[in-house]
């Protein structure tokens, strides 16, 4: 062999060997509350070109997903809140003691484009605000729960239940708002963002503020080991905390 030969031969080794390969390729199944799907769709293709793997991420509704995976619902990854993890533990379905925390998420409001911004900046200002509005929409996620709590100790409950708009599992509130069927909405930061037709009006005040928890955990029955431990890494890397900040999260 020549030494031209030689050099290409470690050359073309060189770059098969930087590149993953099919072989080496694993199909990640990953389930994940719907309050996560803006900041993995952005941080999954990133991970897809790096790893090589494939992944695929059915999203749930918080009251959904843990019905589905006590059904027999397979993934090499779950990502929910730490409450959920806990009660698929106790069920059986996911590994105890193996929970890593991936973001935490805060609560913000949002009206319709091109209406008045209510002044929300204080936890007396926020209450006014919601009083005045004809409607109110508030999810059945983490963030309506925790809003509901929030609201029976300002003592507005039962004024904000009366005209209560509550969209179908999975239909963001967003959405609602930018219908005009709300005509003020709050719900988690990242799922109002990248609604069209809403403005976003900013977070809750700090004393009211929710700070909802998102956490991977293992499956009992996971197949890709090793690949799902690559996708972990990866979501709890430095490399990921710019995508968070954008859509309104924080790293756990």
């Amino acid at each position: 062999m020549t030494q031209w030969s030689k050099f290409a031969v470690a050359a073309v080794t060189g770059l098969l060997g930087a590149i993953p390969t099919v072989a080496n390729a694993a199909e990640i199944a990953v389930i994940a509350s719907t309050a996560m799907r803006e900041v993995l769709e952005e941080l999954i293709p990133m991970f897809e070109r790096t790893s090589g793997h494939k992944v695929t991420v059915n999203f749930m509704s918080g009251s959904v997903l843990p019905v589905k995976i006590k059904e027999g619902a397979l993934s090499d990854m779950v990502i929910t809140t730490p409450a959920t993890i806990d009660d698929l533990v106790a069920a059986g379905k996911l590994v105890k003691r193996d929970r890593t925390d991936f973001v935490r998420s805060a609560a913000g409001v949002a009206v319709k484009s091109g209406a008045p911004k209510p002044d929300i900046s204080t936890t007396e200002a926020f209450k006014k605000a919601l009083l005045a509005a004809k409607s109110v929409g508030i999810s059945q996620g983490p963030s309506g729960v925790h809003l509901m709590n929030v609201l029976e100790k300002l003592g507005i409950a039962d004024a904000i239940k009366a005209k209560r708009v509550t969209p179908p599992l999975g239909t963001r509130i967003g959405t609602l708002v930018a219908r005009g069927d709300a005509e003020i909405g709050v719900q988690q930061i990242t799922e109002l963002l990248l609604i069209p037709g809403i403005d976003y009006v900013g977070p809750l005040p700090q004393e009211l503020q929710a700070n909802i928890v998102y956490s991977l955990a293992t499956p009992v029955f996971v197949r890709q080991v090793e690949a799902a431990k690559e996708l972990a890494k990866f979501l709890t890397s430095e490399a990921a905390v710019p995508v968070m900040k954008k859509l309104g999260l924080e790293p756990a």
